[in-house]
């Protein structure tokens, strides 16, 4: 389903210099349909009462849903993923450690993709469950 040929250091590097590197947010698996990433639960993303902030949760699952909506057009093209709507339902807090994100297609459209991500602790379970939408701009 991923039209773009990149390998996880071009996906990696993608994120050097925004929001991304800033919390620590890594790639570490591409699937023909999928990515898996993984985020640290440490000072950058807790919230003051020291569990994994709702929006650092939020940040890892638009990034995902982002990137994978780029490697799904067409690598001629001059289109553009860009977020449209998205949501999260928070599941269960995490003190320390990683969270690891996973995002699969549930539509892929010529102008809307929809992905969802589901993050999970180090025990596999899970933390939290978002939808994203990503509008294809010209």
């Amino acid at each position: 389903m991923f039209k773009r040929e990149m390998t996880l250091q071009n996906l990696n590097e993608i994120g050097k210099g925004n929001m991304v590197e800033y919390l620590g947010i890594e790639f570490t698996e591409i699937g023909p349909d999928y990515l898996v990433a993984k985020m640290p639960v440490d000072h950058r993303t807790r919230q003051p009462f020291g569990i994994l902030h709702g929006g650092a949760s939020v940040v890892l699952a638009e990034s995902m849903g982002s990137l994978a909506s780029f490697l799904s057009l067409d690598p001629n093209s001059t289109q553009k993923p860009v977020g449209l709507e998205i949501n999260a339902n928070h599941l269960k807090a995490s003190k320390s450690g990683w969270v690891y994100g996973k995002v699969l297609p549930i539509h892929i459209g010529s102008r809307t993709h929809v992905w969802e991500i589901q993050i999970s602790d180090e025990n596999q379970k899970r933390v939290c469950v978002s939808r994203i939408t990503v509008m294809i701009i010209d």
